[in-house]
């Protein structure tokens, strides 16, 4: 059996086009300095491409940033408090603030507990003596357990301390801007903790 002949080809590689008789059915260039600015080309397309694509991504986060409401941003801003206060928390060993019970850690069954709740004091939801690493089922079913929650928080960080949070009828309004940069702040102190237990 006749091996079928090979019909000549144009060269792909840019700037080339010339026609030449490939060896294998598969070739695509001319000569070796074809193929090799070819292959460079095919480089700095995936260069651009990936430029363009993180820079599509860029203006996505921004549009989307700038879609957020007040109370997304408030939102953010509570979830990178309390990380800070559960990691705070577990580095120093404490047990639950109100049970006195072991915390556990690996799984998703430890809150930062407020003692006087967002809902009640929001001036105070980002003060981290008012919030303490807690068991969900103290915090979620048992209201915050509040009682023993106040033993809890007079041996951790002292009746002054504690009556001076009861005493706190301050009123504090956040702007988007104060909720950026608490989000950025427990963040920063976040990774700064995680570092230094490292």
């Amino acid at each position: 059996m006749l091996a079928k002949e090979i019909k000549p080809k144009k060269c792909k590689a840019p700037g080339c086009g010339q026609r030449f008789k490939p060896a294998m059915s598969t070739q695509k260039v001319c000569s070796i300095a074809c193929a090799l600015a070819m292959s460079k080309d095919s480089k700095v397309q995936k260069v651009a491409a990936r430029a363009i694509t993180k820079q599509a991504r860029q203006e996505l986060q921004e549009r989307r940033e700038k879609l957020k409401s007040k109370g997304d941003h408030l939102r953010e801003a509570q979830q990178a408090f309390n990380a800070y206060i559960r990691e705070r928390d577990r580095l120093a060993g404490y047990r639950c603030i109100s049970s006195g019970r072991q915390l556990d850690w690996n799984g998703n069954a430890v809150d930062a507990g407020h003692y006087r709740s967002t809902g009640a004091a929001p001036h105070l939801r980002f003060d981290e003596n008012n919030c303490h690493a807690q068991s969900k089922h103290d915090n979620r079913y048992l209201s915050g357990n509040v009682a023993d929650y106040r033993i809890g928080l007079i041996k951790r960080i002292g009746l002054d301390a504690v009556e001076a949070l009861e005493r706190d009828q301050s009123v504090r309004r956040y702007t988007i801007e104060d909720l950026q940069a608490i989000k950025a702040l427990y963040r920063q102190k976040l990774k700064d903790l995680r570092r230094a237990a490292a």
